[in-house]
């Protein structure tokens, strides 16, 4: 009986009721497939849940169909016939827009294929684009699909943009701004709280007060090469957290330049563990050397942790969410020298340490919490919602079959 009532309660909590906007999400994927666009959409997702009747279709790791409720939220994902560019080729996710009944449907990009979805479906309602990074590295895709990216921008009611920087900065973004609305990312905070102290203690006294953390995949822009130089200058310990393909580069540059008692790769670890290790540490440190890195999620989460942070003055979302001399110190991007002299600066002055960690948390709680993401993003649907009727019949009038808008965007370039 007492089953079936938290049974019965479970599913109240997670069913809005009438009024409430009907939303889809397209994404690439979806945990437990791990990427930090795929931890985002379930962090927002979870807490969208109360205010929003929603849907998510994200692609699946080979050609089956799976359909599901994790925490709430009904995921369809639907095969994946190819993978181009990393981007998986899922024709299902057209048929699933094409039948969605609701006011919204949101896209989050990267993912050139949400996009095409989108166009090919014909769908008439509002669109949303949560817009997190430009496609950096994947300069010649991104020239072939940037006349539909546009096309796909153009026709959107809102574009979220995750800081004020990416707005300035992005070549794509910059050309939308009115349409822009900023909403940070944010992270459940309250997970980042609650160390076990007797592993924060064994790592404090197995680093002796001196220990720096950086976390993020081990991928070129993140800059992982230039922050174990910089421990050559650095009085004290790095813990690098996370997995990724220039493993075996990095280690071989640790060992070559002597440093393999100051700076261990961890590899993968549980949020537990994380958390820890967070606690544990003096500074917190983002050496990202690329816009490919357009916010650094990971400064979030050793802020709300209390930490400090050094990170790199990009054209990019970066040194918004960690700002200079308030929450931590910026460096240019690329520069052992500089990285070594903040993170030791911030070891040897408690006083300002403690200063920037302070601020540092409180800036996690006020600016970045999963609950103040969804809240914002949830008035952006009820807002767009209000007048989707009316909408609808002008989207309608301007909506042209797809291949009409191929040919017509690739004649314009």
């Amino acid at each position: 009986m007492d089953t079936l009532l938290s049974n019965s309660l479970n599913s109240k909590r997670h069913m809005p009721g009438a009024g409430f906007p009907h939303v889809l999400h397209v994404g690439k994927f979806y945990p437990p497939h791990m990427g930090g666009i795929e931890t985002h959409l379930r962090d927002l997702c979870k807490n969208l849940c109360e205010s929003v009747q929603l849907k998510v279709v994200v692609a699946n790791d080979d050609r089956s169909v799976s359909r599901e409720v994790l925490d709430g939220v009904s995921i369809s994902r639907v095969p994946t016939w190819a993978t181009l560019a990393s981007t998986p080729i899922c024709p299902g996710m057209i048929r699933e827009i094409r039948d969605f009944d609701g006011e919204v449907v949101h896209l989050h990009f990267p993912n050139p294929m949400s996009v095409l979805a989108y166009l090919l479906s014909g769908h008439r309602g509002t669109m949303v684009v949560t817009y997190h990074s430009d496609m950096v590295r994947q300069v010649f895709l991104g020239r072939m699909f940037e006349p539909l990216l546009h096309w796909a921008l153009r026709r959107s009611s809102a574009i979220i943009a995750t800081s004020p920087n990416y707005v300035e900065t992005s070549p794509v973004l910059s050309a939308y701004r009115d349409k822009c609305r900023v909403i940070p990312l944010g992270i459940p905070i309250d997970s980042f709280l609650h160390p076990e102290l007797p592993a924060v203690l064994e790592l404090q006294q197995k680093y002796q007060g001196r220990l720096v953390v950086s976390v993020g995949r081990l991928v070129y822009y993140k800059g992982f090469e230039y922050l174990i130089r910089a421990m050559a200058k650095v009085r004290g310990h790095l813990l690098i957290v996370g997995q990724g393909p220039l493993h075996p580069q990095l280690e071989s540059l640790i060992a070559g330049l002597g440093l393999s008692d100051h700076v261990q790769l961890l590899g993968k670890l549980s949020h537990q563990q994380l958390v820890n290790v967070y606690h544990a540490a003096q500074v917190f440190a983002l050496a990202s050397v690329a816009r490919s890195e357009a916010f650094g999620i990971a400064q979030v989460e050793a802020m709300a942790a209390g930490l400090p942070v050094v990170n790199t003055s990009l054209e990019s979302g970066v040194p918004y969410v960690s700002q200079h001399e308030r929450t931590g110190l910026t460096v240019p991007p690329a520069d052992p020298n500089a990285l070594a002299s903040a993170i030791n600066m911030l070891f040897d002055d408690s006083e300002l340490r403690g200063s920037y960690a302070r601020a540092a948390k409180l800036r996690a709680q006020e600016e970045f919490s999963a609950e103040g993401m969804a809240s914002r993003t949830s008035a952006l649907y009820r807002e767009l919602a209000g007048f989707s009727a009316q909408d609808r019949t002008t989207n309608t009038a301007n909506h042209t079959p797809l291949g009409s808008i191929v040919s017509r965007v690739f004649q314009s370039h």
